[in-house]
């Protein structure tokens, strides 16, 4: 998978969006917070922790603004920086807008890595973000102890077209856009667990861009986007369900996965994030008798470069669908959204 003698993933304690913060402390740090008095025209803050900022510039046009770094989950540098750069561009299209520009984020041990292996990062998160529509046009680099890499994001969207978080309504269809497995993999991939298959597998999906979001962002009858990420299935779809106070219903059987992920599952390969994602949530989810440790790990799994999770009225899922197909990403209807609650339902 890769030549190199030194291991990116060797250089730092966690990988990809494996590394945020316990969401359990997260919550504890963001709720300390006294409340700062906010302009009219920032339409989305931290308040309902949306993927993105959101800021009003008139009645035409919204700025939307997201940040996303993380340490290597992969050892080859110019994927690592493709990676970092697709994950960190999805925010902008879980909220329905178009990329415009990026700055990079960078942090590297200057006196381990060699220049070349720096600059393939860099050249790679370049890549995907030209590909994106948004170059990177500047950035920040200093010197530190583990390799990391992101991009500050910027989009803009029509104000009428912005999808949040917390506007799921009761009888909406949930789709998601990718499979799971993304942090099993990545933990199969440090202890050499990991097959070639599985290895292709994660790369395909964690460098393909979430552009779906801008199209959806345009369907009226789409309530609600986010992307799955760090805190995992559960951990998204819990934000879903507080936002909105609505209860989210969750099919296991039809969630997509990775081939092999349920099999590393089941052989205990998880993150350290997947329990922490559960701790954090599992007093709002009611599982069903047969709730396995696999399942568990399944739906808690930390995902880097995660799809899209659209709420979204019965009569548009075909359109939603077709969305996602027509940028080669296959769709999956997971689930429903009910009434009441705000509480996750596994079925």
């Amino acid at each position: 998978m890769t030549d190199n003698t030194l291991r990116l993933t060797e250089m730092a304690h966690g990988g990809g969006c494996g590394c945020k913060l316990d969401p359990a402390v997260l919550g504890s740090i963001l709720g300390s917070n006294t409340p700062a008095i906010m302009p009219k025209e920032l339409i989305v803050d931290a308040a309902t922790r949306d993927d993105a900022a959101v800021y009003r510039i008139n009645d035409e046009t919204a700025l939307v603004a997201t940040t996303d770094f993380f340490t290597p989950i992969v050892d080859d540098p110019f994927t690592f920086g493709q990676i970092a750069a697709t994950n960190a561009l999805s925010d902008i299209y879980a909220m329905g807008a178009r990329p415009i520009f990026t700055l990079a984020i960078v942090g590297m041990p200057v006196e381990t890595l060699d220049r070349e292996t720096i600059r393939a990062i860099l050249d790679g998160g370049r890549s995907v973000a030209s590909a994106a529509g948004a170059p990177v046009a500047g950035g920040h680099s200093i010197d530190a102890a583990e390799p990391i890499y992101g991009l500050v994001a910027l989009g803009l969207v029509h104000p009428k077209n912005l999808k949040t978080n917390a506007s799921a309504r009761a009888g909406d269809v949930l789709i998601l856009g990718k499979p799971l497995g993304v942090g099993i993999f990545s933990a199969a991939f440090k202890r050499d667990l990991l097959t070639t298959r599985g290895y292709d597998a994660m790369i395909a999906s964690t460098t393909r861009l979430n552009t779906p979001g801008t199209v959806l962002g345009e369907m009226e009858r789409v309530h609600a986007l986010t992307d799955v990420t760090g805190f995992g299935l559960l951990g998204h779809a819990s934000e879903m369900a507080l936002g909105g106070e609505v209860t989210v219903q969750i099919d296991r059987a039809a969630v997509p996965v990775f081939p092999d992920a349920r099999a590393l599952a089941l052989d205990g390969v998880k993150t350290g994030a997947s329990g922490r994602n559960w701790a954090a949530i599992q007093h709002m989810v009611e599982t069903p008798a047969d709730w396995s440790e696999a399942d568990q790990i399944l739906l808690c799994d930390p995902q880097t470069s995660g799809g899209l999770l659209v709420a979204c009225a019965p009569e548009a899922v075909d359109a939603v669908k077709q969305a996602f197909v027509d940028s080669g990403h296959t769709p999956a209807e997971i689930g429903r959204v009910a009434e009441g609650g705000s509480r996750i339902v596994v079925d």
